[in-house]
């Protein structure tokens, strides 16, 4: 762990004028990577704040975007919130485009340069990560935890960066049978993408419950870290 610098609270704005909460940490020794965190509808929550600066302390810039503010409002989320509301009223441009504007923070001098920029998502951010595939010219790769392969598979044809699917095997969501078509699709698609199911993990086994999953989130870290060491572009020697 090389440390992290410069971490703190920020307001982006998407190319159509939208303003958004983000949370970004510059990584003391940078190794040519940053991630863009799509959460689930918490947005900046103290857990994505710190897996920011992890991510940081591992050499690699993070930023993690709050595009929920979009809809619900720049402000704190009580416990209560109710959260299948404002996913019903979120759209993948939408989320594109706030995904967008923390890429091209992560690729300006003051969010660290970045020449290979990836997305991370979880739950429902899971399959908007993966759809960035899509959505995003040159992104380095999308990983996603536990997304619906339903809230993708229209953009498959169209996806292009890598992925990395982090699987649980007890998802009360989906069933490995979708994940295991899925996994089919984006073969016969010819979309570059490695699959990895942790057998009797719940869903939200990384964020929520990682306390009673700790081999099975340690092993999802080694894996992000590996996939996007795998993905950046080294730089052209003189």
């Amino acid at each position: 762990m090389g440390g992290s610098a410069d971490d703190g609270d920020l307001v982006l704005t998407a190319a159509d004028g939208n303003r958004f909460r983000a949370y970004a940490a510059r990584a003391a020794t940078p190794s040519g990577a940053a991630v863009v965190i799509i959460p689930d509808p918490r947005g900046v929550h103290p857990f994505y704040k710190e897996l920011v600066r992890r991510f940081a302390q591992a050499g690699v810039d993070a930023v993690v975007v709050d595009y929920i503010d979009r809809t619900a409002g720049m402000s704190e989320r009580p416990e209560n919130f109710d959260l299948r509301a404002v996913i019903g009223q979120t759209t993948p441009e939408a989320i594109a485009a706030d995904v967008a504007a923390g890429i091209a923070y992560l690729r300006s001098p003051a969010g660290g340069g970045a020449e290979s920029v990836f997305t991370v998502g979880f739950c429902f951010g899971g399959a908007q990560s993966w759809r960035q595939s899509a959505a995003q010219p040159g992104l380095s790769g999308a990983i996603g935890f536990y997304g619906i392969p339903s809230r993708v598979r229209d953009v498959v044809p169209q996806m292009r960066a890598p992925l990395l699917l982090l699987l649980a095997g007890n998802d009360q969501a989906t069933t490995p049978e979708d994940f295991a078509k899925f996994d089919g699709e984006l073969t016969q698609a010819g979309v570059p993408h490695q699959m990895v199911v942790y057998e009797g993990a719940p869903h939200s086994f990384f964020d929520r419950t990682f306390e009673q999953h700790k081999d099975a989130s340690a092993d999802a870290w080694r894996q992000m870290l590996a996939f996007i060491k795998e993905h950046t572009r080294q730089p052209a020697r003189a």
